[in-house]
């Protein structure tokens, strides 16, 4: 049982209507009656007038008691719902440290959760997720973990899993004539079966991982190819230096746009050319090295003599041309004008298109971060393992080296090496 009971901000600090105030622990009871004077009913509010120790009036507001296992935490919770302020929540903290709680560390509330068996560590990693979410794909994608549908996933894996386990042990510990002669091509067929779930939970798992980092385009090109007023343009603000002076952009500079519910990290780059120049020689460096990174390379080309390289990239290029309005866009996927802003649409809705592409993926049950994509792999080499078993003791301990993975996905062993590291990045409160 933890001894100790803590509290912590649930908004943000600063000048606010309302500033809530989170407790959990074994003394949230006898804190929140003697603040209130009483304990409302559970889960029901109550307008109070909150005191310190010396019976000072601290403030008057909503309070709710959440008591034990029903609560976020699943110990005895309370919420103080207080005025906004500095000065309120810089009271309340200094009157909660007087009754004997302590302030909450980055992510203690859901690492409690965690260890009460309120959520799994997908579901936390999803709460982390929905909170830094600034996207539609990305809230989305974080409020399907935090709901649990890729813990139930999991859940069918691992009870694939137990079913094969089963049937190689009874292969291990019954002779030939008490087992069906079928149950050796069951084990060989589940293998199977699970290594390709996990082959396309993999593939679709990247994808996913896309759509929580961002994508990268890089819009590369000549000098004075229009490519900072392009990225000015699709950022809404004048993001880059625009001038008529070849060389201007010399580093990367980067914004972040959102396209089809996705961000996106949008790289304006150093006009390519040969130069002698070794600052700028070091910025078409680093623009050739974007471009390399990218999971887009927009190549900017000014009309009316579009000139496009054999290649700058060895993934996805879009070639757009600019200045359209003065014709000659050979060879270019779309056309723009800066002038007339004719064709920017179009690039917009193309570029929301191939956004969606980058992240599609079947299904929200679906892995995004990369340790959970490191146990997926490890399940799927445990399997590659079995199948090729030539022993009945070696095939078991692959199918449960496999289960193991699993149950580290969810966080049901092996994880405390990774728990500070994954509750230390909430916000306080959370």
């Amino acid at each position: 049982m933890i001894a100790e009971t803590i509290f912590a901000p649930l908004t943000g600090v600063g000048r606010a209507a309302v500033t809530v105030m989170r407790l959990s622990g074994p003394d949230c009871g006898r804190i929140l009656r003697s603040m209130a004077g009483r304990l409302p009913a559970p889960r029901h509010a109550a307008l109070v007038n909150l005191r310190t120790q010396t019976g000072a009036l601290l403030d008057r507001g909503m309070v709710l008691w959440f008591p034990a296992p029903a609560s976020f935490t699943g110990e005895d919770c309370a919420e103080l719902h207080l005025h906004g302020g500095r000065a309120v929540l810089n009271a309340a903290s200094l009157a909660l440290v007087a009754y004997g709680a302590r302030p909450a560390e980055p992510g203690e509330f859901s690492r409690r959760a965690f260890f009460n068996g309120k959520l799994d560590l997908l579901q936390a990693e999803g709460i982390a997720d929905l909170i830094d979410a600034e996207s539609e794909a990305q809230r989305r994608q974080a409020l399907d973990h935090v709901a649990g549908a890729l813990s139930a996933r999991c859940a069918e894996w691992r009870l694939e899993l137990r079913r094969l386990m089963a049937i190689q042990e009874a292969l291990i510990d019954f002779s030939d004539e008490d087992v069906p002669e079928s149950a050796g091509d069951e084990i060989g067929y589940g293998i199977d079966r699970l290594r390709a779930e996990m082959d396309r939970a993999i593939a679709d798992g990247a994808k996913a991982e896309l759509v929580r980092e961002g994508l990268s385009f890089a819009v590369l090109g000549a000098p004075n190819a229009g490519k900072s007023t392009l990225v000015n343009a699709l950022a809404g603000s004048d993001i880059a230096i625009v001038s008529a002076m070849p060389g201007t952009t010399r580093d990367i500079v980067e914004c972040r746009i959102i396209l089809a519910g996705v961000p996106v990290r949008l790289s304006d780059t150093a006009g390519l050319r040969e130069t002698d120049e070794p600052i700028e020689a070091e910025g078409i460096a680093r623009a050739r090295q974007r471009g390399r990174e990218a999971d887009l390379v927009i190549y900017v080309a000014a009309a009316p003599d579009c000139a496009w390289p054999a290649s700058e990239t060895g993934g996805k290029i879009l070639k757009l041309a600019t200045k359209s309005d003065l014709g000659g866009v050979q060879g270019a996927d779309l056309a723009v004008s800066a002038l007339t802003n004719e064709g920017m649409d179009l690039l917009r809705e193309r570029l929301g298109e191939i956004a969606a592409e980058l992240t599609d993926h079947a299904g929200s049950a679906t892995a995004a971060r990369p340790r959970q994509l490191a146990c997926l792999r490890d399940v799927a080499t445990a399997l590659e393992q079995a199948r090729g078993a030539q022993a009945a003791e070696l095939r078991a301990e692959d199918l449960r080296m496999a289960a193991n993975a699993l149950a580290r996905m969810v966080g049901s062993i092996g994880v405390e090496e990774v728990l500070g590291e994954i509750f230390s990045s909430f916000c306080i409160g959370k």
